[in-house]
């Protein structure tokens, strides 16, 4: 995952978490159903960032593995042009022995 999109992420979490407790200590409730409220919406926060932090690493893999296809393909591609190039080559000495020899 980039960096700006871990940052995203951190950041995403972090703000959710301080705006959730910010809202649950001002709302009139006991000691007691705002720690509730607190680990309720922590673990919200906590589920919702797993989700993202697995489809970021989902769209990641399958990113690498298209580019790993695609890089196979490209070799293959070379692989051939440069056995293409040989066997040019090899004509090309083929006749200028032939002309040497007459």
């Amino acid at each position: 995952m980039s960096d700006r999109a871990g940052d995203f992420l951190k950041g995403l979490v972090l703000g959710g978490l301080v705006g959730a407790v910010i809202g649950i200590l001002y709302a009139p409730k006991s000691g007691k159903e705002t720690r509730e409220e607190i680990g309720k919406k922590a673990d919200e926060l906590l589920a919702k960032a797993k989700e993202e932090y697995e489809q970021a690493l989902e769209k990641s893999r399958r990113t690498y593995e298209t580019a790993v296809s695609r890089l196979k393909k490209l070799e293959e591609a070379a692989r051939e042009k440069v056995g293409e190039l040989e066997a040019k080559t090899g004509e090309m000495v083929d006749i200028d022995k032939g002309k040497v020899s007459l």
